[in-house]
């Protein structure tokens, strides 16, 4: 389906955000950060409870886009899978939770009567965000340190590519997906993932070159993962996910990047270091 001609005609046009809006996006992060931070911290039940949560949010959110949320079986049967995964996950079971999570996406897919490929694909997206960032944090030596430098990387690619989008402008990066986003907004993102890599190194999250390295990299697939959501949302003709974040829409909006860089960052340390030691797989080279 394509977007309707009004919001072609107002995506047409960026517009910055007003003072309240930004108001509303600082006051949200002021609450959100140090939430993300201390309960990934604590790690655990508590760090797979909110993981899990999110995820479901993801996944229901993904169904609003497409147009598939009112088929409740869809619905249903794709946030229990991924709410018994998080169950198994947080009781360790990790072979378990992926065989749950294989049988939610049969279930959704053969449920799916109308975009059943795009059901699917949000349901994959988000497991995929749920079994990565649990595995991340499982690496009892690292863990906390691989997950810090993924959200680091995210939050100043974001920081960084606004600010330098809105104080320079400049060329639009990929206009016919996302009219905001400028070549200066995502080199300034991309320098600011580096500054924020190398100051995390100095915490003991590994060597400096390595680190900077590796957020070159997350940075880049966080913002195409930006990119990619942008792409689902036109495609439907949709500005935001939902309204659940305030100043910052929905929770695919906000995450997008996030859930891009983790699943890179899990595959990559998995390959590297297994199932136990996917952070040091990540960070020690």
């Amino acid at each position: 389906m394509s977007k309707p001609d009004t919001a072609a005609v107002a995506d047409a046009q960026p517009k910055k955000a007003a003072p309240s809006n930004l108001l509303l996006r600082i006051a949200a992060a002021l609450v959100l950060v140090p939430l993300a931070l201390g309960v990934a911290y604590a790690g655990g039940v508590f760090w797979t409870t909110l993981v899990t949560v999110v995820a479901v949010g993801l996944y229901l959110e993904w169904l609003m886009v497409v147009g598939e949320v009112r088929a409740v079986g869809v619905s249903v049967a794709g946030a229990v899978a991924i709410a018994l995964s998080g169950v198994c996950l947080a009781f360790g079971l990790v072979d378990f939770a992926v065989g749950v999570l294989g049988l939610g996406l049969a279930l959704v897919t053969a449920l799916a009567a109308g975009h059943r490929s795009w059901a699917a694909s949000g349901f994959i997206y988000a497991a995929a965000a749920e079994l990565a960032s649990v595995i991340v944090r499982l690496d009892a030596s690292q863990g906390w340190y691989a997950l810090v430098l993924v959200f680091l990387v995210v939050w100043s690619s974001d920081i960084g590519g606004y600010v330098a989008g809105r104080g320079i402008g400049g060329p639009k990066l990929a206009p016919r997906i996302s009219p905001n986003k400028t070549w200066a907004g995502a080199i300034g993102g991309f320098a600011a993932s580096l500054v924020a890599a190398a100051c995390w190194s100095l915490a003991g999250a590994g060597g400096v070159a390595s680190m900077v390295a590796l957020a070159a990299v997350l940075s880049v697939v966080s913002q195409l993962g930006d990119l990619a959501e942008s792409a689902v949302k036109r495609h439907f003709g949709v500005k935001d996910s939902s309204h659940i974040i305030p100043g910052h829409g929905g929770l695919l909006d906000r995450l997008d990047g996030y859930v891009a860089a983790i699943v890179f960052a899990a595959v990559v340390g998995l390959l590297r270091g297994g199932l136990d030691g996917v952070g040091r797989g990540l960070l020690v080279w």
